[in-house]
């Protein structure tokens, strides 16, 4: 009786381990940018599957899956595929997902300067977070602070 209980009190503490673990992972969002340009994203997990999309060296992206050496991932415009993971890097780079241009300030608050305006898709490196505010490196070289409720991811 009491190797029953034993087994019985193993076998939930393990299911509830499983389940904890199970369900901080799919919270835990991945992302990552592309390390090259001309990257091929193809519609499956193998070079034998058609390319889907090309994307240049910065693009982040979200993964969603794993197969092998394999990336399942999603842009910020939802669209989907696969990349390996030898061409891509953790996400140091961040892209503008607004309706409209955004306003790249000078300091981290809407009272600061705008130094430019900055369009839906453009792609910028990340350099420091201070709260809700993002500072970037336009391909420009211009540096400034957009909000992180404009930027993906």
């Amino acid at each position: 009786m009491r190797s029953f209980r034993i087994s019985t009190v193993f076998t939930a503490v393990f299911c509830a381990a499983a389940l904890v673990l199970t369900t901080t992972s799919l919270l835990a969002a991945e992302y990552v940018s592309v390390t090259a340009d001309n990257v091929n994203v193809r519609t499956g997990p193998g070079t034998d599957h058609q390319v889907a999309m090309e994307l240049f060296a910065g693009y982040p992206l979200e993964v969603t899956g794993k197969q092998g050496d394999w990336l399942k991932i999603v842009d910020f415009e939802k669209d989907a595929g696969w990349i390996h993971n030898s061409l891509v890097e953790p996400v140091s780079t961040a892209i503008i997902d607004a309706t409209t241009n955004v306003n790249m300030r000078a300091e981290p608050t809407t009272s600061s300067p705008v130094i430019a305006t900055v369009e839906r898709g453009v792609v910028m490196d990340r350099l420091e977070s201070q709260g809700d505010w993002m500072k970037l490196r336009h391909a420009s070289g211009l540096i400034g602070w957009i909000h992180k409720s404009l930027l993906w991811p």
